[in-house]
């Protein structure tokens, strides 16, 4: 029997939260965007969901590319794509759960964070749960330092786009509704990590 490390990886807590409601359920078409080494990947190619996944970094593909090959040698390498969010091949209503887990906080600036938003929300179907893990200045407004736009530096020094939840509501209004309430943890007052989960509307305007 595996250990809860072997079944679960590095998974994210709060993407475990989504298991643990019933939310994402085997036969389910998965893609995450902005992958990384697969942290939250391990117990959804063990389980044999429809997994998808593309990032910028190629090295960090090719570790999912042979995760997969151990953990569910069925899927093709074709599902696991060098790619940026912005720019992914996946076709649009592709997905039935969309992950972005600690991504969107890497953009530029607004027309950054827009595309790349738009990128990885567009390959959500209607009815779709988009799940996303961002920096934020929510309860941190007088610990970050501004730097340009909604570019900021926290405590921690990471400098990182940083979103407030006035911005994340008025995004939300545009994708659909949320699934859960926001929910910010701050680290040590370090830094502050949001959580976002919106079930897409069948009239998305993003």
């Amino acid at each position: 029997m595996p250990t809860l490390q072997e079944q679960f990886g590095q998974i994210d807590i709060y993407f475990f939260d989504q298991l643990l409601k019933g939310r994402i359920i085997p036969g389910m078409r998965i893609l995450d965007a902005g992958c990384g080494s697969g942290r939250n990947l391990v117990y959804l190619l063990r389980e044999g969901y429809n997994v998808h996944a593309a990032d910028a970094n190629a090295e960090e593909v090719e570790t999912v590319r042979n995760m997969a090959r151990s953990l569910a040698p069925s899927l093709p390498a074709s599902n696991f794509r060098v790619e940026p969010v912005e720019q992914m091949s996946f076709p649009d209503a592709f997905a039935d759960i969309v992950i972005s887990n600690t991504v969107l906080h890497f953009a530029r600036d607004d027309a950054h964070f827009e595309a790349m938003l738009r990128g990885t929300f567009r390959t959500l179907k209607p009815g779709g749960l988009f799940f996303s893990r961002l920096g934020s200045t929510i309860g941190m407004e007088h610990r970050v330092e501004p730097i340009e736009g909604r570019r900021c530096k926290s405590p921690d020094g990471s400098m990182r786009y940083l979103v407030d939840e006035p911005l994340l509501l008025a995004y939300t209004q545009r994708m659909g509704q949320l699934a859960d309430p926001i929910k910010t943890t701050i680290v040590q007052d370090q830094r502050a990590m949001t959580t976002w989960v919106v079930r897409k509307g069948e009239h998305s305007t993003l």
